[in-house]
């Protein structure tokens, strides 16, 4: 199939890097399109941006002109990396004007009419576009990936949901550094040191994996009916979130049976072989030491993009307890919202 023209608005910041690195050399998409803010506009993308990705800026986008995000671009799809009170006046210009856009952003994410997206977890909830349009008004629409503490927990949590139903979950989270963007924290505050506090995380983390891990009914999500409690720490490690997770379940599980449901989870994305996902999506680690970020945070066959739990064992409060480790700026941020634009294409909302 001819490549589908791609943009990116925030183009930029840390995110959008990892959107211009990710797309590179992509099967299905073309990046067209840099966008970012009034002060930045055009400019040539290796003037105005300060590359902080280890990877080198791909050379064909050093020359390409920052272009203001308004309607007029020259593309069919857009990678939002905007700022969430940004995202939340400008993405919706662009939904009117047609285009189909793929947000990081968490301005829409809890909107009951767009879905929050992980593929392998919730690809039916693209069942609400249509609802989106009708509503709205728009002829092209808005989906969203969820916060990066969020991906890597729910996608553990699914295949636990579907086998024997989750009624409680309780998360503590210790984040890298790189989810609060550059410059980020202040060295002075986060070196030799541990913040438990990050504005908004515990709200998102205790509410999306409800509407994740919902039903599609109709023209809404029911959300599903378990209660998350989570307490986000930003901790001293540059790339990798950890998260150290108890569950109840509804129908009793020895080990061995947690082992094989998260071992064989296998959903849409792996079955249609979409070009950003991991098989297996979930690495489950015997040792007693691991997940450890330095060590797994690029595990699997697409680096960066798989969920990796280890340390499960029995829990004296709940059920069982177990670490869940993923990088939070590839699957957690641009590579979420990237394998939601190719389960897109593949579920046949984008046309080549």
């Amino acid at each position: 199939m001819g490549k589908i023209r791609v943009g990116i608005l925030g183009a930029t910041g840390a995110v959008g890097q990892r959107f211009v690195q990710l797309l590179e050399d992509h099967p299905w998409f073309e990046l067209t399109v840099l966008a970012a803010s009034d002060r930045s506009v055009g400019k040539r993308y290796a003037e105005a941006c300060h590359w902080i990705l280890p990877e080198e800026m791909p050379e064909r986008v050093r020359d390409m002109v920052l272009q203001d995000c308004t309607p007029g671009l020259e593309c069919e799809l857009l990678f939002s990396a905007l700022p969430s009170h940004i995202a939340r006046e400008v993405e919706p210009t662009f939904a009117e004007a047609g285009y189909i856009i793929c947000s990081n952003a968490s301005a829409y994410r809890m909107e009951p009419d767009i879905p929050l997206l992980i593929p392998e977890v919730n690809p039916d909830h693209t069942g609400l576009i249509e609802t989106q349009r009708q509503r709205r008004g728009w002829s092209g629409f808005i989906i969203t990936n969820p916060n990066c503490t969020t991906t890597h927990l729910v996608s553990a949590l699914k295949p636990l949901h579907e086998a024997f139903g989750l009624e409680k979950v309780f998360v503590v989270s210790m984040q890298a550094i790189s989810g609060a963007g550059y410059p980020g924290v202040a060295s002075l505050d986060i070196l030799d040191n541990v913040i438990p506090y990050i504005s908004g995380e515990e709200e998102k983390v205790e509410s999306e994996p409800r509407k994740l891990l919902g039903r599609l009914a109709g023209d809404h999500i029911e959300m599903a009916p378990f209660q998350v409690s989570a307490q986000c720490n930003r901790v001293d490690v540059r790339d990798g979130h950890t998260e150290c997770v108890s569950v109840a379940l509804r129908h009793s599980a020895s080990r061995e049976d947690i082992v094989e449901a998260l071992r064989s989870f296998r959903s849409v994305p792996q079955e249609k072989r979409l070009p950003h996902a991991p098989d297996p999506a979930i690495i489950v680690r015997d040792e007693p030491d691991r997940p450890q970020p330095v060590l797994d945070r690029l595990a699997g066959d697409v680096p960066g993009m798989a969920t990796v739990v280890g340390r499960i064992r029995p829990c004296p409060l709940l059920d069982w307890k177990f670490v869940v480790l993923g990088h939070n700026t590839i699957r957690g941020a641009a590579g979420g919202a990237l394998l939601n634009a190719e389960l897109l294409v593949a579920q046949g909302w984008i046309a080549s």
